[in-house]
């Protein structure tokens, strides 16, 4: 078995492989690893991407760490959880490198604290044939079945757990209880939530339909449980093998999880001052052919106008090219929202800053970098959000147009509007 503890993201090492080992996992692991052949004979160069955690192909086992901080790893996985809450993970990844088991263990605790309030209900609308009416009578059903008088056609509505945000959470604790290597004392967690969720049936779920819940008051405090979820069911992979044995890959894309981290952050630091919006469908040129999709868009909380607009990127790079590249997709968001400045957001976790601001020749367009050091510690990163929520507040409403100056009464004279009078 290839155990690699020491390789973090976008680091290479050299390994002793077979070509025919290097091949299947080039084929297998291709998405989150390159493999090519290193100059010494008998060794291979594997190289990182932007994931990390435990990816298992056949025999073999690859271990990826993050770059960053390992309490900021668990800083943006939690989802709204207090700091001590993971502070037991971010010690466990420190000794015991499978980030799997580490987070199956956050995932048992904060579903045992979550689940202490009881099951959440809801209205959940149902549609079936009955021999007595309940609810409503579905008319447009009931006349379709040439007279039958039973069963009566009823629409209604249960006050039952069987509902999304419960589903979701049992589908995960089923993966969860399939990972090899899960602590006793967690595996205990397990079986006795989903004991407790006997009325909740065992549905297919996806992290897209999670994404999706909406929340309330009454399952607000379902939410860190259900992102933790979310995370298990998309990165989360099994592949059962002889023996009744069962191997786990999981891998967290790190862009992925910084943009959905500095998205939600920014979301709550500039609440009841900008709107937020993450991933928005645009289009860059006027017969709307040419899709774009800005990381971010600010608008102003009371005109509802698209006053600012991010990009967010992970690492930084010494590249000037790859670096060029942010700054020209950038452009393309300014001048297809007619804004005359945006900023892209780097984390500082390797390489060096890349200049504050650059100005677009013949267009004038300013383009600003701010970097958030998740080298730091979690105040630290959660200082540096709040300066830039104030930043990007400031360069919005500076920024922001204001419209043409209009007349309410054409016969005023423009004079008094200027004078306020």
């Amino acid at each position: 078995m290839i155990d690699l503890p020491g390789l973090f993201e976008y680091d290479n090492v050299a390994v002793a492989l077979s070509e025919r080992r290097a091949r299947r996992l080039d084929a297998e692991a291709g998405g989150y690893l390159s493999i090519s052949p290193h100059p010494d004979p008998g060794m291979w160069s594997v190289t990182a991407r932007e994931y990390v955690g435990t990816l298992v192909v056949d025999d073999m086992q690859i271990l990826i760490r993050p770059k960053i901080r390992l309490e900021n790893l668990f800083l943006m996985l939690e989802v709204g959880l207090p700091k001590k809450a993971w502070r037991r993970e971010d010690f466990d990844y420190a000794t015991n490198p499978d980030l799997l088991q580490s987070l199956v263990s956050f995932y048992a605790r904060t579903l045992e604290t979550t689940l202490a309030r009881g099951l959440y209900r809801s209205y959940r609308n149902r549609n079936e044939d009955l021999k007595a009416i309940r609810g409503r009578i579905d008319f447009g059903r009931q006349l379709s079945r040439a007279r039958l008088p039973m069963p009566v056609a009823c629409r209604y509505g249960e006050f039952t757990s069987d509902v999304i945000e419960n589903r979701g959470l049992r589908a995960a604790i089923r993966r969860s209880l399939r990972v090899a290597g899960v602590q006793a004392s967690d595996r205990r967690r397990l079986m006795r939530e989903l004991v407790a969720m006997e009325e909740v049936s065992d549905a297919p779920v996806s992290g897209d339909e999670l994404q999706r819940v909406h929340y309330t008051r009454l399952n607000d405090h379902y939410r860190p449980a259900l992102g933790l979820a979310r995370l298990l069911l998309d990165n989360l992979t099994l592949v059962d093998r002889r023996g009744g044995t069962t191997a786990a890959s999981f891998m967290v894309n790190m862009n992925d999880l910084f943009e959905r981290f500095v998205t939600e952050r920014l979301h709550r630091a500039l609440q009841g001052r900008l709107v937020v919006e993450g991933q928005t469908h645009d289009t860059l040129d006027i017969e709307k052919k040419v899709r774009i999709r800005p990381d971010l868009r600010f608008r102003h909380s009371r005109s509802g106008s698209v006053t600012y607009v991010g990009d967010i990127k992970y690492k930084l790079t010494d590249d000037a090219v790859a670096r060029s590249a942010d700054y020209y997709q950038l452009l393309a968001y300014t001048t297809a929202l007619d804004l005359p400045e945006g900023v892209l957001i780097y984390c500082q976790a390797d390489g060096g800053r890349p200049a504050r601001e650059v100005t677009v020749r013949h267009a004038g367009k300013r383009l600003h970098v701010r970097s958030l050091n998740l080298r730091g510690s979690p105040s630290e990163v959660a200082s540096e959000i709040e300066d830039l929520a104030t930043w990007i507040a400031g360069r919005s409403e500076e920024v922001r147009p204001q419209g043409p100056l209009r007349v309410a009464n054409p016969t005023e004279p423009v004079v008094r509007q200027l004078a306020g009078v």
